[in-house]
């Protein structure tokens, strides 16, 4: 006798991510706009230009900018260590670099288990929160790539 295995009609919407971790918190990037994961290399520095912007990297022939997270959401900045990653982001056609102290996993996200920002009182970065994702035992900061890149945020 064979057993015959129904399958829900309706899929769920899946959003697939990369996780990554800043200070005690886990952040969240669409993987469509990911390019790359590198190791922390020599950052040239850029003179007048704000703080969290740590300079250029030559990366494939291809000169990126390089943002601190940490400095941009007012987070107090650690000594580089071994597991600190640069995330390669492109959006509407820029490619950035952004620090993170490590880069954790690549997962699917169910678009119904992600709620809008919260409304945070004192919280620099809640400006740049585009939703926040409940999976089991975690909670995932999901990212607006837009204000995080617009520098008059």
């Amino acid at each position: 006798m064979k057993e015959v295995l129904v399958m829900n009609a309706v899929e769920q919407e899946i959003l697939k991510v990369i996780v990554f971790q800043l200070a005690d918190k886990e952040y969240a990037i669409p993987l469509s706009n990911v390019q790359g994961i590198e190791k922390l290399m020599h950052i040239t520095r850029v003179p007048k230009t704000e703080k969290y912007v740590k300079g250029v990297i030559n990366l494939r022939g291809v000169v990126t900018p390089i943002i601190d997270l940490r400095e941009r959401f007012g987070i107090p900045v650690s000594d580089n260590e071994e597991t600190t990653r640069i995330i390669i982001i492109t959006t509407d056609e820029m490619e950035v670099g952004f620090v993170v102290d490590s880069a954790n996993d690549v997962i699917d996200i169910p678009v119904n288990a992600i709620e809008q920002q919260p409304e945070v009182v004192g919280s620099n970065e809640v400006d740049f929160i585009s939703g926040v994702a409940k999976l089991e035992n975690r909670l995932l900061i999901l990212l607006h790539l837009d204000k995080v890149l617009n520098p008059a945020e």
